[in-house]
């Protein structure tokens, strides 16, 4: 039985920075008004939109002919947990479920880095990188779902029946989570994983669908999203208005999106490119040969970022995803993914300068909103192939290399060594 390696020094520090960090957070948030912060914009989602979505939850229905509802039916659960919490605000409840889930991420990845074999840079990462955002992770619900996607990988090893339930249920909030269990070793506990998320996903939503009316609403207003103007169509497009493109940025579906010639070949294209993404995933599932005990965390953070480079939509929240899982990966010191984790810190940074801090620039379409929005995706696309390539050969070893741990096909066990003979 793994026992965790004591090593208070560490532990204190990390303990340190989260309290200091998110007590700056809150201090950012307390101060969301001003201008260089957001002037109001990064808060109003969680007292007006959220707020305005838990009512309509509260009576029993998923909102419809609402173009801002956008998520699957499990998003109703955590919209609702606030109003558990007596004596709060609604915001104010939010803030303290968000800040309580942020703290349990950090507990895992902390004792996940504690075992033997393991490292305490995937807890000092993510606390350290989460207030990169400054506050807006406090005003999203996306910590939550990333907590879903972490554990779900950090409990593979020991559980994966636990793990793909984890999941299933970050599925059922916000897709991208099903993309972390691409990576499970084949045998007993892909099967495990996948047999169970699919299980706990489909109980889950047809307790909703009992629960709740109009559970598939979102997928209306999902089809029919168009390009945002912090996606990688969306900035081509916006250098474009510089070389005389018709088109204009206006806000719909939730978002800032680009309008005029050319939007939905742009959009076609996001898609193919999606699809391609999805196509290599599967071709490195088939291809791959070794399994370390980073494998499943690298695959995880490279499916998801290649989903994200490719999509219509980036908007800044979803660098909390992509902080939680490099946070992961930095758990094991097999991983590949250390440089990759490294260009989505510098991407996360850029993506705060953009927004709140210049995002009217972005909007309007001048050479420092464009070249912002250049250097923040080329950054996320860059790591994106980085991620790609370095797994490929973390699982497609030299011909010199044996295999010593090899999985058995009904193994539950992740090899975590191999031994060189060159």
């Amino acid at each position: 039985m793994n026992r965790l390696r004591v090593n208070c020094g560490p532990v204190l520090g990390v303990t340190v920075l989260w309290l200091s960090t998110r007590a700056l957070m809150l201090w950012l948030l307390a101060h969301d008004s001003v201008p260089v912060l957001g002037g109001g914009s990064v808060a109003r989602e969680v007292w007006r939109l959220y707020f305005q979505w838990y009512g309509v939850l509260a009576h029993g229905s998923f909102p419809t002919h609402d173009t801002l509802w956008q998520y699957p039916p499990g998003a109703g659960a955590v919209l609702l947990a606030p109003g558990l919490l007596p004596g709060l605000t609604y915001f104010q409840a939010f803030v303290v479920l968000t800040l309580a889930v942020d703290a349990l991420v950090t507990v895992a990845l902390v004792r996940a880095g504690g075992l033997p074999g393991r490292s305490l840079r995937g807890a000092g990462l993510w606390t350290g990188g989460l207030p990169l955002l400054l506050h807006l992770p406090l005003a999203r619900y996306d910590v939550q779902v990333t907590a879903l996607a972490v554990l779900s990988l950090l409990t593979l090893g020991r559980s994966p029946r636990a793990s793909g339930v984890f999941g299933a249920l970050g599925a059922l909030v916000k897709v991208w989570p099903a993309l972390v269990l691409l990576g499970t070793p084949r045998g007993r506990a892909t099967r495990g994983a996948w047999g169970w998320a699919a299980a706990a996903g489909a109980a889950s939503f047809g307790v909703l669908a009992v629960r709740f009316e109009h559970p598939l609403s979102f997928l209306r207003e999902q089809g029919g999203r168009g390009v945002q103007i912090e996606s990688l169509g969306g900035t081509a497009l916006n250098l474009a208005r510089h070389a005389g493109w018709s088109g204009r940025a206006r806000y719909q579906y939730g978002a800032v999106e680009l309008a005029g010639p050319h939007v939905d070949a742009v959009a076609t294209a996001s898609l193919g490119l999606t699809a391609v993404a999805f196509a290599l995933l599967v071709l490195w599932r088939v291809r791959a040969r070794h399994w370390s005990e980073a494998t499943p965390f690298d695959a995880a953070l490279c499916a998801v970022l290649l989903f994200t480079v490719t999509s219509r939509v980036i908007s800044p929240q979803y660098m909390i995803w992509l902080v939680g899982l490099a946070a992961v990966c930095l758990t094991s010191r097999h991983t590949s993914q250390r440089p990759v984790a490294t260009l989505i810190l510098a991407a996360t940074t850029l993506s705060t300068v953009v927004f709140p801090m210049h995002y009217r620039e972005v909007v309007d379409g001048t050479w420092t909103g464009c070249l912002l929005m250049l250097a923040r995706n080329g950054l996320l696309a860059g790591a994106a192939v980085l991620s790609f390539v370095r797994l490929w050969r973390s699982t497609r070893p030299d011909e010199k290399t044996v295999q010593t741990t090899e999985p058995r096909p009904d193994s539950d066990r992740l090899p975590d060594r191999t031994l060189s003979l060159s």
